[in-house]
């Protein structure tokens, strides 16, 4: 097994200036051996899956290896796994999905406060065209959404219930299997984004009572371009997009082999050491959090490790400018994300922090860290240290 604190020669080619990427919830850096699973997919076996030649064959057998690999990743069946291009697609397909689908049974859907613009805008989109009604259920202080909260906002026509495992922006772990059980209870379709999830706590798709999980490649490690949607036999779906005969009629177009290798390789290496790991980069979060604390003794730090992603720490500086302090940790080669987003010309605080009841003016500046494959103790310190004195040049 290799050890995935094992550093990336992710900087190679470049300057001899420092770097420590910390951004692994936005997307992560390629394995070595994932990159070793798809080489033959871009040279010799560049067949096409859908042909009946040897060509195809070898780029199909590729493919099906792989939905096997998912489909194990998550406790499914390899038949139940449609790819995408990631989670993105996987979402509006499994949203647009359901409801067209059962327009005719009711035209409700519920989702949270905090979901990821995938589900939000496309959510959006319903409401602008006037299809379908909506339900936004909010969240605590943690990001936590309250079960009870979704039983109550359920009605008659509601036809199905989005609420995201995994909250992108502050790790948030939701009681999905409680909310789908609500569901199932009520005859409401029930959709979850586990993006953020797979290969940092478990996944499994039974467990969860979930009808639909999206899924995507390079949030684990794996290449940009590929994703799944696993989809419960007997759910009330139907594809969205015609013009193939792909993924049995579900998703049409030619599938993107080697990305779907380098995903299942990903996956495989993710279950393998899922246990080790988490233990480790919740470690590291742990250790950053209260580097962070000792270094800034005012910083507000957003969610509850307990009920946390293991990788992602979420903190609000009061008073610091996010772009300046963003920009700072760029020149000293730290990559890390915003909690906020520019929005017509002037700075808004993120919705996922204005839904968790966090103060505008600590909004405006914040930071997400997400740990993952290759960062060290090392990395840890040298971001405690160089924020501290980022922040401590700013407010001078």
């Amino acid at each position: 097994m290799v050890d995935f604190r094992q550093k990336p020669d992710i900087c190679k080619g470049r300057s001899a200036l420092r770097r420590v990427y910390l951004d692994h919830n936005a997307t992560t850096p390629v394995r070595p051996e994932v990159v070793e699973a798809m080489l033959p997919f871009l040279q010799e076996r560049f067949g096409n899956p859908s042909s009946i030649h040897s060509f195809g064959r070898e780029a199909r057998e590729g493919m099906e290896k792989a939905r096997g690999q998912i489909a194990a990743a998550i406790g499914a069946d390899a038949a139940d796994i449609v790819f995408t291009s990631g989670g993105t697609e996987a979402d509006f397909l499994a949203l647009k999905g359901v409801a067209y689908h059962n327009r005719s049974r009711g035209k409700h859907i519920i989702i949270s406060a905090v979901e990821h613009h995938a589900v939000l805008d496309t959510c959006a989109e319903f409401l602008t065209a006037g299809e379908f009604d909506l339900t936004v259920v909010p969240v605590d202080r943690s990001g936590i959404v309250d079960p009870d909260a979704v039983r109550t906002a359920i009605r008659p026509g509601t036809i199905l219930i989005s609420v995201m495992y995994a909250n992108n922006e502050v790790g948030s772990v939701q009681p999905v299997p409680q909310i789908a059980a609500i569901a199932r209870e009520h005859g409401v379709i029930f959709h979850t984004d586990a993006v953020q999830c797979l290969g940092k706590i478990p996944v499994n798709v039974r467990e969860l009572n979930a009808d639909l999980v999206s899924l995507s490649s390079h949030k684990v490690n794996g290449p940009k371009g590929a994703g799944a949607l696993w989809i419960r036999p007997g759910t009330r779906w139907a594809p969205i997009n015609h013009g193939g005969g792909q993924e049995r009629a579900r998703r049409p177009g030619t599938e993107n082999v080697p990305g779907i290798v380098g995903f299942g390789e990903a996956c495989s290496l993710a279950v393998a050491e899922l246990e080790v790991k988490a233990a480790e980069l919740r470690r590291l979060r742990d250790r950053l959090v209260e580097g962070v604390y000792e270094a800034l003794p005012g910083v507000l730090v957003n969610g509850e490790p307990e009920r946390c992603l293991p990788n992602t720490a979420h903190f609000c500086i009061a008073g610091a400018d996010e772009e300046a302090v963003l920009t700072a940790l760029d020149a000293h080669g730290i990559a890390v994300s915003a909690g906020s987003a520019c929005v017509s010309g002037s700075r808004a605080p993120s919705h996922v922090l204005t839904a968790m009841g966090v103060p505008a003016e600590a909004a405006r500046c914040s930071l997400r860290v997400s740990l993952g494959y290759g960062n060290t103790d090392a990395d840890v310190e040298y971001f405690v240290q160089v924020l501290r004195q980022v922040v401590a040049h700013r407010e001078r």
